[in-house]
């Protein structure tokens, strides 16, 4: 007995499944010159905007340092950071900017102190314990407080929080404590925004597992879900850091404007900010130069932080 060879299947499409599809059926087809004539020119519109936004940093950083570099040329790296007078109209004028550093830190991190566990409290709520109609009144809310001008802040806390403190401190009003409740506000909608974000970033798998292990709704959020999203918390503060440090108007309006480190909360105070206002329109010959230098120093903070932000999101990374 032998075995006869089996006849090889056919490839040929069969007419019966050839004729079903109709002459309707879709066809392939090369993709047209045109279409990557657009896509090549989308991409080289892309470079080109992030071209722009890389150069203008670039150009701003080479504009403020080539007019500021020549007053730490002239009194020195250390006499500028480290001194604790400004006084730039003397007959011996002095640039040290130590005591607005100072300041600005101050009234920076009392700001943070005050508005940062309100922005996590708010996106917290936002996020894990408003019912969808409540988040649709809230939510607006907080959005709104970002878009309203700095200088309607520095208005309500010349207007109506100046006198409150000065009531209750026997004081002018202007100080620290003004303006930490004035920034607290402002940072608020940054860092709630930002923290809300992280927190609905989370898998919902992970608040399943913290209920079915018998944990409550409270201690989820607190030993589950913040520690899960505190990357993104920490970036929303240092973001909101941000903000507050380069804050002008308001400050400016409820500082009080004082060149010396105060000795209490409740008097005035000067920052790096609110001394380039104040004194850019007089200012002419080497104290205009020493506002660029502080607009120099002001733009270094500025990169720290970014760069701290970076820094954290890539650890937060690792460990992930």
């Amino acid at each position: 007995m032998t075995l006869r060879d089996e006849p090889a299947a056919s490839t040929a499409p069969r007419a019966d499944v050839a004729d079903s599809r109709g002459p309707d059926a879709p066809t392939l087809s090369t993709i047209s010159r045109s279409t990557y004539l657009k896509e090549a020119a989308l991409k080289n519109l892309f470079l080109v905007c992030a071209f722009v936004a890389v150069a203008a940093v670039l150009l701003i950083f080479m504009f403020v340092g080539y007019r500021g570099w020549p007053i730490f040329a002239k009194t020195g790296l250390a006499a500028f950071l480290g001194g604790l007078q400004w006084q730039p109209t003397a007959e011996q004028p002095q640039f040290g900017i130590l005591a607005l550093i100072i300041n600005s830190l101050i009234a920076t991190l009392g700001g943070l102190a005050l508005g940062a566990p309100l922005a996590v409290g708010t996106a917290v709520f936002l996020s894990e314990v408003a019912t969808p109609r409540v988040r649709e009144w809230v939510r607006p809310a907080v959005e709104l407080l970002a878009g309203i001008p700095s200088v309607v802040y520095g208005l309500f806390g010349l207007l109506a929080l100046r006198p409150i403190i000065a009531q209750a401190s026997g004081g002018l009003g202007f100080g620290f404590a003004t303006a930490w409740i004035v920034l607290a506000v402002m940072i608020l909608p940054t860092i709630a925004a930002i923290s809300e974000d992280a927190l609905r970033s989370i898998p919902s798998g992970i608040r399943e597992a913290s209920y079915a292990m018998g944990a409550t709704k409270w201690q989820t959020i607190w030993r589950v879900l913040l520690p899960a999203a505190k990357i993104g918390i920490i970036d929303a503060i240092i973001l909101g850091m941000g903000r507050a440090i380069g804050e002008t108007m308001a400050v400016v309006m409820v500082a009080g404007n004082a060149k010396v480190i105060p000795d209490g909360i409740f008097k005035p105070f000067l920052t790096l900010t609110t001394v380039i206002v104040i004194d850019m329109p007089y200012a002419s010959g080497d104290h205009r130069t020493a506002l660029f230098g502080v607009a120099i120093v002001l733009f270094l903070i500025s990169m720290a932080f970014v760069a701290a932000i970076r820094v954290i999101s890539r650890l937060g990374g690792e460990q992930s």
